[in-house]
């Protein structure tokens, strides 16, 4: 009898010790930059604040450098359920709805402050088309201004006639079409080796995707044009996040709502230093010229009218609501 009350103990002992690690929920958040980019950083700070918060209840793994999904994918994967939560970059899903590509339309906005503004206005569409996906949006962080890498000088915008052009979203494909480019789709996890095969010369792009490939090893220019500032998005698959407990669902938003201020405030911090690293590294850095400027200013009046064209009445009701608000 004896026995049997001690081991009775034992087994309740070890189901107690159990109890944690059934309760335990684990996502797996895929991501397409490497892991000392400031935004995976981040990722990696809000998957903490979400296992602080819940005592290890949620575990958030992520997967950094288009491990897990390459980045035209990790949308999908999370609608799909086979990822419960994940980040990617907002106008790479341009094609799939124009709203996703306000914010690389060329000189919209070209601040972190008329950045801000624009997603401010543009943040509701973006809602209730995830929702209308079986998704939620949880925060949206930017990238630094977007330059040109070039190899050689470029001082209007027929330099560009004919460089291998990298575009990574339909935006980008696009200005290659307009100044006479090639363009090749080089995602960013792809890019070192792009830039060592010579598949691509010239792109444009944040200082930060520019530091994380190592660009001086190939290119010698950066011509801080700050034509725009590009988000990327993180969310959830809304079925996955139904199924966690009130308090959980809580303290992934607060985790949320930080990380998208922390992501701000670091963009912001780190736009300079990039800048600083790469002139450090050897490239030579300068603003556009004066022709280069005004004729990127055409191409991108040329691109705010085809994504009008596309976005219809609710496009130009977003950028109405936005420049009202700039000024």
């Amino acid at each position: 009898m004896k026995h049997m009350t001690r081991f009775g103990l034992s087994l309740a002992g070890a189901l107690l010790l159990a109890a944690p690690a059934l309760a335990q929920t684990k996502w797996n958040l895929p991501a397409a930059y490497p892991p000392d980019n400031f935004h995976t950083e981040n990722l990696n700070a809000f998957a903490k604040d979400v296992a602080d918060a819940t005592g290890g209840k949620l575990q958030v793994t992520v997967h950094a450098n288009a491990s897990l999904f390459k980045a035209p994918e990790i949308k999908r994967a999370v609608q799909t359920g086979q990822a419960q939560v994940g980040e990617v970059l907002m106008s790479l899903h341009e094609n799939e709805d124009p709203v996703y590509g306000l914010d690389v339309v060329p000189f919209l906005a070209t601040s972190f402050d008329q950045s801000k503004k624009l997603w401010d206005v543009q943040k509701p569409a973006i809602e209730k088309k995830f929702a209308s996906q079986g998704l939620m949006l949880l925060f949206a962080v930017p990238w630094p201004p977007q330059g040109i890498f070039a190899k050689k000088d470029i001082n209007t915008v027929e330099d560009l006639k004919g460089v291998k052009w990298r575009s990574y979203n339909p935006g980008t494909a696009r200005i290659a079409e307009l100044v006479g480019a090639q363009p090749v789709t080089v995602q960013a996890a792809d890019l070192p080796q792009a830039l060592a095969t010579g598949v691509v010369n010239t792109f444009m792009t944040s200082g930060a995707t520019g530091y994380d490939a190592k660009v001086w090893e190939s290119l010698t220019h950066f011509y801080d044009t700050q034509a725009w500032i590009p988000k990327n998005l993180t969310f959830v698959n809304k079925a996955a996040f139904d199924a966690l407990d009130k308090p959980t669902q809580e303290a992934v938003l607060k985790a949320a709502r930080t990380a998208e201020e922390r992501g701000w405030k670091t963009a912001q911090e780190k736009t300079k230093w990039y800048v600083d690293q790469m002139t450090a590294k050897g490239m030579k850095i300068q603003p556009p010229s004066a022709e280069l400027k005004a004729g990127l200013q055409k191409v991108g009046e040329q691109l705010t009218q085809d994504w009008l064209k596309k976005a219809g009445p609710d496009g130009q009701a977003i950028i109405d609501s936005y420049k009202k608000a700039a000024m």
